[in-house]
């Protein structure tokens, strides 16, 4: 019986070895765990007999590493990792996407459930003592329409997809996919439109359904994808578009003016350039005024004079008496 137990805890030490690089040779699996090569030899058969996939490279500069098998082997797990994956399915389970709910919290459930005591407490008191304040309920997109995505991205693949644009036309688009983001409650495919040859961001909660269009492609002059969903976000909903210089660097630019609300230049080393878009005049004029920065109007023109008009009128009633 200690045989029985002295083999499986050192099979269990060589999973924590093969998870935690990504090749071992013989000779260093066998200092490592304190046996000898033909005992690793025989402990990679058993690991392979319950599932796990470990292959093995010939030659000088080959070793032992774990592969990709066609069933989920259980995981090991330190502590940090543990806490980590918990608090991730939490947080996972803020309703945005449809038909994972279920499969979050029992896999929650199932991690508590052996988590050592001391662990669980530590994922307790992050929830315990987190409020979350949302501005409105996220998008719910189909896990099943978000996992092919971010496949086809992956592997860059073509594809149709069935899409609702904002007027509520429905149609077919064929898209060469680039990457998936996330800005807070919404989610956003980034990909070329072979159509119009140009790059669009599509909102994945008004995408129906994604069918592979049979070809491969190569994309070889890929935009920034935070900053084109930034823009659609920022600029092109709205008929007003303001660019203004503040007199600050890009990281402390962005400190006033975040990322979802204007799109951002670096003018120098101490300036930025930034296009915000609005719905008039007026109400831009009282956005910039309480910013509280120094800021230049570039344009347009009837923006510039708007609020110089703002700023006379400010420093007539507030003259030093």
């Amino acid at each position: 019986m200690v045989a029985v137990l002295e083999t499986s805890a050192r099979l269990l030490r060589l999973l924590s070895l093969l998870q935690a690089r990504p090749s071992w040779t013989a000779p260093e699996l066998a200092e490592r765990l304190g046996i000898t090569e033909r005992t690793v030899r025989r402990d990679v058969t058993r690991l392979r007999e319950l599932g796990y996939p470990v292959d093995a490279e010939a030659g000088p500069h080959g070793g032992y590493r774990l592969g990709r098998g066609g069933a989920l082997p259980p995981l090991l797990l330190d502590d940090d990792e543990a806490v980590a994956v918990a608090v991730g399915l939490r947080l996972a389970a803020d309703g945005s996407v449809s038909g994972v709910d279920d499969a979050t919290v029992s896999a929650l459930a199932k991690l508590e459930q052996v988590l050592p005591a001391r662990l669980a407490a530590r994922v307790r008191a992050v929830h315990e003592t987190t409020a979350e304040l949302r501005g409105r309920d996220p998008d719910r997109v189909d896990a099943a329409v978000l996992v092919t995505l971010a496949q086809a991205c992956r592997a860059g693949e073509r594809l149709r997809l069935g899409y609702t644009d904002r007027a509520g036309r429905a149609g077919e688009r064929r898209a060469d996919p680039l990457r998936l983001v996330r800005a807070g409650p919404r989610w956003y495919l980034v990909a070329r439109d072979v159509e119009r040859q140009a790059w669009r961001t599509f909102r994945v909660d008004r995408i129906s359904t994604v069918t592979p269009a049979g070809a491969r492609v190569e994309i070889d002059d890929p935009p920034d994808p935070v900053a084109l969903v930034a823009r659609g976000m920022a600029v092109a909903p709205y008929p007003l578009l303001a660019r203004v210089r503040l007199p600050l660097p890009a990281g402390e630019a962005l400190a006033v003016v975040p990322r979802t609300v204007g799109v951002h230049r670096p003018d120098g080393p101490d300036a930025t350039v930034v296009e915000i878009g609005g719905g008039h005049v007026d109400g831009m004029v009282r956005y910039l005024a309480g910013l509280g920065v120094a800021l230049e109007v570039l344009g347009p023109p009837e923006l510039r004079d708007a609020f110089s008009r703002y700023a006379e009128r400010l420093a007539a009633v507030n003259r030093p008496r």
